[in-house]
């Protein structure tokens, strides 16, 4: 089992991308693309989440606590 959902990069203007898979039973997946710019109210939580990142680093996503 994986202990990451994803990869995260930080764009030049400081937008996050995070490209993310569920897998389910059966073989089931599913694919996102999830952006943050700095303005979104979220932006922060998410920042804090990865770790910290800087401009063009990439960094695995490790799992929300829902």
């Amino acid at each position: 089992m994986s202990n990451h959902i994803g990869q995260a990069t930080m764009r030049p203007d400081g937008t996050l991308e995070l490209k993310l898979r569920a897998t389910g039973p059966g073989g089931m997946f599913g694919d996102a693309l999830v952006t943050y710019a700095p303005s979104d109210e979220n932006y922060q939580k998410v920042l804090q989440h990865l770790g910290g990142l800087k401009p063009g680093e990439v960094k695995p996503v490790p799992p929300f606590e829902s």
